[in-house]
């Protein structure tokens, strides 16, 4: 295994194990911290945004060594977290239903599952199999915000889809995914709702989910599936933007709301490497290196992590004041989504040789790739 995947490896499970682990043994409610500022939220916020990003791993990681074995007994502990969360007879049975935020966490759920059916789904008693649907059909009840809310309740549709309900709502899903051919702003970018933000949410949301919802579901429909190439295209562009944010140092500009969950900002760009769909630009493992840096960079900062292993709200260390009023500690677990690529065999050029990112190259003084916009909505 090289060197940076087996860092990637352990910091995972260092920020995952807690969650799940406490959620395996139906105690998450009582240990994690902070989760008396929002009781109702905190840990389906912790179990959805830890499988979203452990899920790749899970699915397509090792299966013998070292490695192998870790993978599968995290695995072991997601199932047994998800039997905790969906079971109404549980200790720590889940809130679904109240308030609109169950909707957005619910959601992060069901990115898991469509990432990892198999680990997450599949390989589930049947009774969990059908309270997990249970659950994930209550939110309809939810009436989403609009702004890439649109996309929570097309993700739960499109993992009913993935799960083999036919009920699944088709409208759902297709309107969120006309309304932000709406937002779209140009040059890779998607506005959050009708207004363009100067934030992560392309990364934290939208574009993942836009990009992993038509991968499921655009077959449905042949509107959907023309639409396929044009969100790759722009996803593309976008990754691109991203991975010249990082800086020669592996830090990145502090601009935009939810600053606390992290390197979670790179969750577009993993995602992309995992689908082997990067710019033609960047080298597999200029990336890699881009993303290593940044991860060493944030969970080094002393105060990252209380003195039990959970994560405190921040953004390079402890920094409770960066917190907005939704941030609980469950939140801060979308973090994890920078972790997707591990789900590549760990022969793969990304996790091979060393390479300079597009800002070292650039500040050291050696020749690095133009940057250009991609052309007009229509024309990709």
């Amino acid at each position: 295994m090289s060197e940076d995947r087996k860092y990637w490896v352990e910091t995972l499970i260092r920020i995952a194990h807690p969650v799940l682990h406490a959620l395996s043994e139906y105690r998450l409610s009582r240990d994690m911290p902070g989760v008396q500022n929002r009781s109702d939220y905190a840990c389906l916020e912790a179990l959805g945004r830890t499988l979203t990003g452990i899920s790749p791993w899970l699915e397509h990681g090792p299966r013998t060594g070292d490695e192998g074995q870790q993978r599968a007994e995290m695995a072991v502990l997601a199932r047994k977290a998800i039997e905790a969360a969906v079971d109404p007879d549980s200790s720590e049975y889940m809130n679904f239903i109240r308030g609109g935020q169950p909707l957005v966490d619910t959601a992060f759920l069901a990115h898991a599952i469509i990432r990892a059916p198999r680990e997450l789904y599949e390989q589930l008693p049947d009774k969990t199999r059908a309270q997990l649907i249970t659950a994930l059909l209550s939110t309809r009840r939810i009436r989403p915000v609009f702004s890439n809310w649109l996309l929570f309740s097309a993700m739960i549709e499109t993992a009913l889809l993935r799960m083999g309900v036919e009920t699944w709502d088709r409208m759902r899903v297709d309107y969120a995914i006309r309304q932000h051919e709406q937002w779209y702003k140009g040059d890779g970018i998607y506005g959050d709702g009708p207004q363009f933000h100067w934030d992560y949410y392309n990364s934290f949301v939208i574009q993942p989910m836009l990009v992993d919802i038509l991968q499921v579901a655009g077959d449905q429909f042949d509107d959907w599936d023309a639409l396929r190439l044009p969100v790759q295209h722009r996803a593309v562009r976008y990754a691109a933007v991203l991975e010249r944010l990082i800086s020669p140092e592996g830090t990145y500009p502090p601009i935009g709301r939810s600053l606390a969950y992290r390197f979670g900002a790179f969750q577009h760009l993993s995602l992309m490497a995992l689908r082997q769909e990067l710019p033609a630009e960047l080298q597999p493992a200029q990336v890699r290196c881009a993303l290593t840096a940044v991860i060493r960079r944030q969970t080094q900062m002393p105060g990252t992590f209380d003195d039990i292993g959970w994560l405190q709200i921040g953004f390079a260390g402890s920094q409770p004041e960066i917190g907005e009023g939704y941030i609980t500690t469950g939140s801060l677990y979308l973090c994890t989504t920078v972790f997707l690529a591990l789900g590549l065999s760990p022969e793969h050029e990304f996790w091979q040789g060393q390479a300079q990112w597009t800002s070292q190259k650039a500040w050291s003084g050696k020749s690095f790739p133009i940057d250009t916009a991609i052309p007009s909505l229509m024309q990709q």
